[in-house]
């Protein structure tokens, strides 16, 4: 057991630098999901309601690929149906980022080179890393079941350790990816891409069958998540799949740990062109940066492809649900249930897109901790213009991905082509207020950049629960998403954007002005 030699102290060090990220990703998470009861029981409050509902979803594929199938009537089993999906999602994500940053990120930046210096075992890292998800997943676990309890203390426990499992199990992905590559960067996108495969097997398989019967939903652990059934006659024996792919991915991960040396990878990194193409700071900043930009663009194309299609069945699905109605207009506006559900789901594309403006800009963040900033620094290259390259990845990428988006729901609902376009776009003035901030940050306290994320988080919170719960205008306010004209369906008000531009420049200029003052961090 010399190998495990340390751990206890590895996991403590990495639950201190985890202090801020861990809360922020569990506290959205289990609000999500426990925002959901209290709402759904405003929307469908009678069995005729919930009733008329399941009929909807068993005869529209449409909405079955995208949150589900639906298995009883009862509050937490559509608690379960409406948020399961996507809670899922986001537990593995938080996941993957922990495993990763407690591994590879470490070995990238030679902190782990140090740490392996002391009384330190060789897979005490990743056991570590491993018990750090395991504590992130088991208090969302612990939160959801106490949490849904009153909906059913068997369907809640079942619910909330589904989700744990989901998020171990790709914690364990991660696990092995971070082995087999060099880079962290590397090792979060294929095992996002991992993420986003078990999406679309699960999407496929459940837009197929009405009960989640199909092979496909059962190649996927998100597929896996809906077929444990919470809330509608439980079944324990799914989670023996989460632990056998869970204890056989440890394994693998494991073995492969203890059969390389620190920093070193199974799948060595392709080497360079022999005649180099990084002559500006600029396509540098892009070659870092070019695999997110196009998984994210490929991404938010097909969620607006998808969105888009689901457009005409959505007044079908609310049909004369009053409140149904209320929240799509307090998302999207009053100008009819179809604009209201675009604007909504444009809007919930811009709130995702300011998780990336963040991921982006903290990359600055990335390069000077790993101090590979200060080669390129050590040249004829100042710090604006190094940061400027990162900066216009960041805000033109974010720019892209919701111009992509707006060609999705072109080619999904093909209708009203410029003003879906246009409230895709309005968005950007919002997500670059979020990417403003990060920049602040970084430029001014670099130790504190990651709260960025709590920020971003924050932000996603409001947008997404807080008109579900109705809350006040003063709440919506706080975040720049509420101050942006409903399009499409209203008007085009161009004072608060120029407002947000304006902002976002303050806030760009003021992080900028900070990176050029202080000290490089070592």
């Amino acid at each position: 057991m010399t190998s495990l030699v340390g751990t206890g102290v590895l996991l403590r060090l990495n639950l201190r630098r985890d202090r801020l990220m861990i809360p922020v990703w569990v506290a959205v998470n289990t609000l999500m999901v426990l925002s959901m009861p209290n709402t759904l029981k405003g929307l469908y409050g009678t069995e005729a309601e919930r009733a008329d509902l399941l009929h909807q979803v068993a005869t529209n594929a449409s909405f079955r690929a995208l949150i589900g199938p639906v298995f009883d009537d009862s509050l937490g089993a559509l608690t379960a149906w409406r948020v399961g999906v996507y809670a899922g999602a986001l537990a593995a994500v938080t996941g993957l980022l922990v495993v990763v940053r407690h591994t590879r990120d470490e070995e990238e930046s030679g902190r782990q080179e140090l740490l392996s210096s002391g009384v330190v075992g060789r897979r005490a890292s990743l056991t570590a890393a491993l018990l750090a998800a395991a504590v992130a997943s088991g208090v969302l676990a612990l939160l959801v079941t106490a949490g849904l309890a009153g909906q059913g203390v068997v369907g809640a426990l079942v619910f909330g350790l589904g989700l744990a499992a989901v998020g171990m199990l790709f914690a364990t992905t991660a696990a092995i990816v971070a082995q087999l590559t060099e880079s962290a960067r590397l090792a979060r996108g294929l095992t996002a891409g991992v993420l986003g495969v078990a999406f679309v097997l699960r999407a496929s398989g459940d837009s197929a069958s009405t009960d989640g019967s199909s092979v496909l939903s059962w190649l996927s652990p998100l597929g896996w998540l809906s077929q444990l059934r919470p809330f509608a006659a439980e079944r324990w024996w799914v989670l023996l799949l989460f632990a056998a792919a869970i204890a056989g991915q440890g394994a693998l991960a494991y073995v492969l740990a203890g059969r390389r040396d620190v920093g070193m990878s199974f799948v060595p990194t392709r080497p360079g062109p022999p005649v180099g193409r990084l002559g500006t700071a600029g396509a540098l900043a892009w070659r870092l940066q070019r695999g997110g930009v196009l998984g994210w663009s490929l991404g938010f194309f097909l969620a607006g492809v998808v969105y888009g299609g689901l457009t005409d069945g959505v007044a079908d699905l609310v049909g004369d649900n009053d409140k149904a109605r209320e929240i799509f207009e307090r998302m999207g506006g009053h100008s009819g249930i179809t604009d209201a559900f675009l604007a909504s789901m444009t809007g919930m594309l811009g709130l995702v897109a300011a998780l990336y403006v963040v991921a982006s800009v903290l990359r600055l963040h990335g390069e000077e901790t790993s101090m590979r900033a200060e080669p390129v620094l050590a040249n004829a290259v100042g710090r604006l213009r190094w940061a400027s390259g990162h900066l216009v990845i960041a805000f033109g990428g974010s720019a892209l991905i919701m111009l992509l988006a707006g060609l999705g729901f072109a080619v999904g609902y093909g209708k009203e082509v410029g003003a879906v376009l246009g409230a895709c776009l309005v968005q950007v003035a919002a997500v670059w207020v979020v990417g403003g901030v990060a920049v602040l940050l970084y430029g001014l306290a670099p130790r504190v950049a990651p709260l960025a994320w709590g920020v971003a988080g924050a932000v996603l919170l409001i947008g997404w629960v807080g008109p579900a719960l109705d809350v006040p205008r003063t709440v919506l306010d706080l975040s720049p998403f509420g101050h942006l004209p409903k399009l499409p369906g209203g008007d085009m008000e161009w004072g608060p954007v120029l407002v947000l531009l304006v902002l976002a420049a303050v806030l760009v200029t003021g992080g900028l002005a900070g990176l050029r003052r202080r000290d490089l961090t070592t």
